[in-house]
């Protein structure tokens, strides 16, 4: 039996580990032809040899980068924009430094990664990009996320602003908004935080579910927004949240 994305070929950013890596290998299984992208080469290294998969280094804050791999790639039908990072703190612990370089990735990222990738998938007929956004952005104010919060809600309005420009011409664009995940990068937040039960307990009290998410279960949100069961839906944002969004 075909899996849901058979005869499609994937783009995946930051599928080095968590989320990334889960739908790398989610998208792979159900068919896909994947082009699985991380800056962290040597992370990548556990997806090589899965059936329908390569590994390609990609810098999302690189233009050159992003476009000298859109050129090799060719056209996608999927697009899952993936890669972001996490800054702690206020606004008042946010300097120039740290707020221009969360804009860099979890933004214009996705800039660089559309509008290079956008125009073959056009030409090709359509496709869908699928942005990661989160629970914490225009959906909701969460603590000490002050840059992470604002990066992901200009995700959210990028990401209806692309559906808003090209449905007319078969581009579905959407957005997942997770709550806390336990992946490899919430780890090393919680060994910074020193004690890593305490901190735990923290990222679980807020999750009404109690427990955190797992990055199989963003993964098959994905693959879902990603296939053609969901060729009706564009410019949304789903949370995925544990009941946080309640």
């Amino acid at each position: 039996m075909a899996g849901r994305l058979a005869g499609k070929k994937a783009l995946v950013t930051a599928a080095a580990q968590g989320i990334g890596e889960a739908t790398a290998r989610a998208f792979a299984a159900e068919g896909a032809e994947v082009v699985a992208t991380d800056l962290n080469v040597e992370g990548l290294r556990p997806l090589e040899g899965t059936p329908g998969l390569v590994t390609r280094k990609l810098d999302v804050t690189q233009s050159g980068e992003v476009g000298a791999l859109a050129a090799e790639v060719g056209a996608v039908g999927v697009l899952f924009n993936c890669a972001g990072f996490v800054h702690q703190g206020t606004i008042l612990d946010c300097g120039e430094d740290d707020w221009d370089f969360t804009m860099d990735v979890n933004v214009k990222g996705m800039y660089r990664l559309i509008r290079a990738f956008l125009p073959a998938m056009i030409e090709a007929g359509g496709g869908s990009i699928v942005n990661m956004s989160s629970i914490a952005s225009s959906l909701r104010g969460v603590p000490n996320r002050f840059a992470y919060t604002t990066s992901k809600g200009a995700v959210l309005g990028l990401t209806k602003a692309v559906a808003a420009d090209f449905v007319g011409q078969g581009i579905r664009c959407n957005a997942i908004c997770p709550g806390t995940v336990d992946t490899p990068s919430l780890e090393e937040r919680m060994q910074a935080a020193g004690d890593v039960e305490k901190a735990r307990a923290a990222f679980v009290a807020r999750q009404p579910m109690g427990r955190l998410g797992r990055p199989e279960e963003i993964a098959a949100l994905a693959v879902y927004r990603a296939s053609d069961e969901s060729a009706f839906v564009s410019g949304t944002a789903v949370s995925i949240a544990g009941g946080w969004s309640i």
